[in-house]
């Protein structure tokens, strides 16, 4: 058996061939040959398009507005929280400070505001009169009483039928005679009646309070002291006869009836003193400012 190349003996080894055919080219199509390429116009849209993309990006982020810092109330609790949680023996030294002295921390409060305690003892002072004058027979006005006297201090007492209303009170001075103790001297004046009386208007009184501000409510610590108020002495008062021009002017203004006297002012004005009608139909000497011309 022969193998398909081998020559077969006695047959000549013939090689069939197509006839060789000749092409010609005007020149060679190298653009099919060249490997393609992407278009360059697209590639270079792609790289604009990025550039102005990061352009965007970075306007974007350099443009926003800072960030609202969160309230510390948030915050606080959980810090206060985990700073005071672990020094726990600590707690054994808040009762020192809470059961300090409270009178001396007060003291040191008043030291820096002295008007402030002032005017603490001087309201108490003026009610505390106003109280203990009032007799009006009443269950609400013996308690209110009996709240600001001192302890061991008894009550005051009247015939079946007084009563006794006051009709005003005024602090006139107020004195420093101990640590937060003052004494408030209030001037103070009533009206009473009997049984059935009328009521009459009583001579003014002065009366000496003692009042401790040393705790966290005035109090009244001693019984007060009565007498009865002394005006001061009377101011002079030089009157001079004043200009008739002044005089009819200080009348027309005030609707008086007489012209007393009246003192020149360092402008060259006047302060004149009439008699007027007052509104409820007394006659009384009124003062009635006239300007300089």
């Amino acid at each position: 058996m022969f193998k398909p190349l081998d020559p077969v003996p006695g047959v000549p080894y013939v090689r069939s061939m197509e006839p060789e055919r000749n092409e010609t080219y005007e020149r060679i199509p190298w653009e099919t040959l060249e490997e393609k390429k992407p278009d360059r116009q697209w590639m270079m849209m792609a790289v604009a398009g990025a550039v102005v993309l990061g352009a965007l990006a970075y306007s974007f982020m350099s443009n926003r507005p800072a960030p609202v810092p969160v309230p510390s109330t948030l915050a606080a609790p959980v810090a206060e929280t985990t700073r005071v949680a672990p020094p726990v023996p600590s707690a054994a030294a808040q009762p020192v400070a809470i059961t300090a002295p409270v009178v001396t921390a007060e003291a040191d409060l008043y030291a820096v505001h002295p008007e402030r305690v002032i005017d603490r003892a001087v309201a108490h002072a003026e009610w505390f009169v106003a109280e203990y004058l009032t007799m009006d027979g009443t269950e609400e006005g013996r308690a209110a009483l009996t709240g600001l006297l001192p302890a061991g201090v008894p009550m005051p007492a009247a015939a079946d039928g007084t009563r006794v209303f006051v009709e005003w009170v005024r602090a006139s001075a107020v004195e420093e005679i101990g640590q937060l103790v003052y004494r408030v001297t209030v001037l103070a004046r009533s009206l009473a009646a009997g049984s059935n009386e009328e009521y009459q208007r009583q001579a003014p009184l002065q009366v000496e309070v003692d009042v401790s501000v040393a705790g966290d409510a005035p109090q009244v610590v001693m019984a007060p002291r009565l007498s009865p108020a002394q005006p001061g002495p009377t101011h002079q008062l030089a009157l001079v006869t004043v200009p008739g021009e002044v005089g009819a002017a200080a009348l027309q203004q005030s609707g008086g009836l007489e012209v007393v006297g009246g003192l020149q002012t360092p402008d060259g004005g006047w302060q004149v003193v009439v008699l007027a009608a007052t509104p409820d139909g007394v006659t009384r000497p009124v003062s009635v400012p006239i300007p300089a011309s």
